[in-house]
């Protein structure tokens, strides 16, 4: 049992749930401060849970459509389908079992969420066949998990607010442009096996020139953002990490050495979000 736990870990790379949940809970903490009080604990479970579960979904269903393509790929043919430690037909049951909780989980936050949360499933989803037909497949992942704030934030306000349209924005734009980084390890098997990305339509060097501005762009975003916080100097410790480990990726990831993009990819980004979440949440707290 705990050997079958650990291999859908695997499948849905849970440790990259790291990516997105500190921003849920941003979103989520700033809301309780325009709200004036904390909410019942079961609607914060319930937003956690609804995170989980949607993207269990999503990478689930990644793995699903991808299957016969990672197994092509040398880089992903030791996944759990490619080398049969999870069967297609169960990826594809987890996923639609992760799908009804998600729905379920939201009907009991209110009925915002609920009303949004099929639209949610088919973003976070759809990016699973984009690679197929569109080099924007980068900026469909970025919206996927831009959702997350917005989500949370919604959670309990049942309306957006421009600060937190900047942050999804912050959000979208950050993910899109590490993932244009991230694939650049598939250029050469992305553009010869017929599939659409940023580095296989325009090459390493164009990309991370993109790459960069879409992230310049990230930058402007989370500054708006937090320049509409209380700002104190918790709000600008986080964001001079955040926008120093933003502009780090892309000092080691370069045209010719793409060997450190997992460091850039998973820790950089991943540090990233946990660090500014901290801070932006502690700065809600800080009284002077």
């Amino acid at each position: 049992m705990l050997e079958k736990i650990k291999t859908y870990l695997s499948l849905i790379k849970f440790s990259h749930s790291i990516f997105a949940m500190p921003f849920a809970l941003i979103g989520f903490f700033i809301a309780i401060q325009t709200l004036g009080y904390f909410p019942k604990w079961h609607i914060f479970a319930l937003i956690i849970l609804c995170m989980v579960f949607a993207r269990n979904s999503a990478m689930a269903f990644n793995r699903y459509t991808d299957n016969k393509i990672d197994k092509a790929n040398p880089r992903t043919a030791m996944r759990e389908i490619p080398t049969k430690k999870v069967s297609p037909k169960n990826a594809l049951i987890f996923t639609i079992i992760n799908s009804v909780f998600f729905v379920t989980a939201s009907f009991f936050i209110n009925k915002t969420v609920f009303y949004l949360s099929p639209l949610a499933l088919f973003i976070v989803l759809s990016y699973s066949y984009t690679k197929r037909f569109t080099f924007l497949s980068h900026f469909i992942l970025g919206l996927a998990l831009s959702i997350a704030p917005a989500g949370a934030f919604l959670a309990i306000n049942s309306y957006l607010t421009i600060q937190i349209i900047w942050l999804s924005s912050a959000v979208l734009l950050w993910t899109a442009g590490f993932d244009i980084l991230y694939s650049l390890q598939d250029e050469e098997f992305d553009r010869k096996n017929g599939l659409f990305s940023i580095p296989a339509k325009y090459g390493r060097q164009n990309s991370l020139i993109i790459s960069n501005i879409i992230h310049l762009l990230a930058a402007n975003f989370i500054i708006l953002f937090s320049l509409s916080l209380n700002f104190n100097f918790l709000v600008g410790i986080g964001l001079v990490i955040f926008l120093f480990l933003l502009v780090y990726q892309h000092l080691i990831v370069k045209k010719d050495d793409i060997s450190k993009i997992n460091l850039a990819f998973g820790t950089t980004n991943g540090i990233a979000s946990v660090i500014f979440a901290i801070f932006i949440i502690a700065s809600l707290y800080y009284k002077a």
